[in-house]
């Protein structure tokens, strides 16, 4: 079951969006590592839902409690067990899907694997399933932070659907991008996206988008030659979360319209620390991190979960149709950032510690 993530720093989610709870077991974190429930609040709160007018109004605290693995504020080296307990389900929102198969979900390959299905809330298809990931990868930043004192990662709205945000990606805040309830970095396009978040919800459908991120103060040489390349590792963590549908870093796909002599990054010294005058290469070179700023963006499809009537099937393939009940994000970029920032730092903690393994 590929509930799991990382070689060094690995954690395991577990639960259903209606079950009892959601969690995550991280094994690997090193030993007195200062944290505390409070750590793990403030990235959680950035991910629930019903913090603002444009995500789904779902009434969940996500109250985080550590089960092991720390002792008066301090990790032991041992495994760290978190439990988010479930406070807000309403199974009967989903009467209709027991049957018939939301269009674009996940409802008709995971009865096509297992034969069964957590019909309430999607189960472990559901962005609830993230939980772990958020509360995993605080961790994993307070780790980074303690040895890479210079180390964060700040993620933001880039798109949502034809509106694109003006943002400097080596000047952006986090500061900036938590001022406002989209989380892009550019103040012009707040009021346009937030406009368009709430339109579509009022017609009951979606809108997807991309998110950009930029990661700072990470030292050259992380990331490991072929198949555990840092930009496939970044890629994979990416594509793993809900609704994703593309990942590129650096120029990306805009690259193919260059010529190697407008996209090559050229070397220069700054002192005694290698730079290159430009970054398309997004900061990664061979699969390994250079000492540059890492950029990279992910796609987001439009919520599948839709309140128009679409056709579909039943699971006995009967045709029929279906107009979803319950509480769904017209737009899950917002609640999203969070999530692509605690995939980060799970996978550059990881990388971390085994470069620092082969010193």
């Amino acid at each position: 079951m590929a509930s799991n993530l990382g070689t060094l720093f690995r954690i395991s989610t577990f639960g259903e969006s209606h079950g009892v709870g959601v969690g995550v077991v991280v094994d690997g974190c090193p030993p007195r590592i200062a944290l505390s429930e409070a750590d793990l609040q403030y990235e959680l709160d950035r991910r629930r839902p019903g913090q603002s007018k444009i995500v789904t109004p779902r009434k969940e605290d996500d109250r985080a409690e550590i089960l092991s693995g720390v002792l008066d504020g301090q990790t032991l080296g041992t495994p760290i067990g978190i439990l988010v307990r479930n406070t807000d389900q309403r199974p009967s929102a989903y009467t209709e899907m027991q049957t018939a198969y939301r269009p674009s979900h996940a409802d008709y390959t995971y009865d096509a694997k297992f034969g069964i299905r957590a019909v309430s809330g999607g189960g472990r298809s559901s962005a609830r399933e993230t939980i772990g990931r958020v509360a995993g990868g605080a961790i994993a930043r307070k780790v980074l932070q303690s040895t890479l004192p210079n180390y964060e990662a700040v993620a933001y709205v880039k798109t949502i659907q034809g509106l694109t945000a003006n943002v400097d990606p080596s000047t952006v805040t986090a500061e900036q991008v938590e001022s406002n309830i989209v989380r892009t970095g550019d103040p012009a396009m707040v009021e346009p996206m937030i406009d368009l978040i709430t339109q579509v919800r009022s017609e009951g459908n979606s809108v997807g988008g991309v998110i950009e991120c930029v990661i700072r103060g990470v030292p050259p040489g992380l990331g490991e030659p072929v198949f555990d390349r840092l930009e496939a590792d970044l890629g994979k963590a990416m594509l793993s979360l809900p609704a994703t549908k593309g990942f590129e870093v650096g120029s990306g796909f805009s690259g193919t319209l260059l010529t190697g002599r407008e996209h090559n990054d050229e070397f220069y010294m700054d002192g005694d620390r290698v730079r290159t005058r430009t970054n398309r290469s997004g900061g990664i070179q061979g699969g390994i991190s250079n000492g540059e700023d890492i950029v990279f963006r992910v796609a987001f499809k439009p919520t599948a979960t839709i309140l128009i009537e679409q056709k579909t099937i039943t699971n006995t393939h009967e045709e029929t149709t279906l107009a979803a009940r319950g509480r769904h994000d017209a737009c899950v970029l917002p609640r999203a950032v969070p999530m692509v920032e605690a995939m980060v730092h799970l996978v550059l903690v990881d990388h971390w510690l085994r470069q620092k393994a082969m010193a």
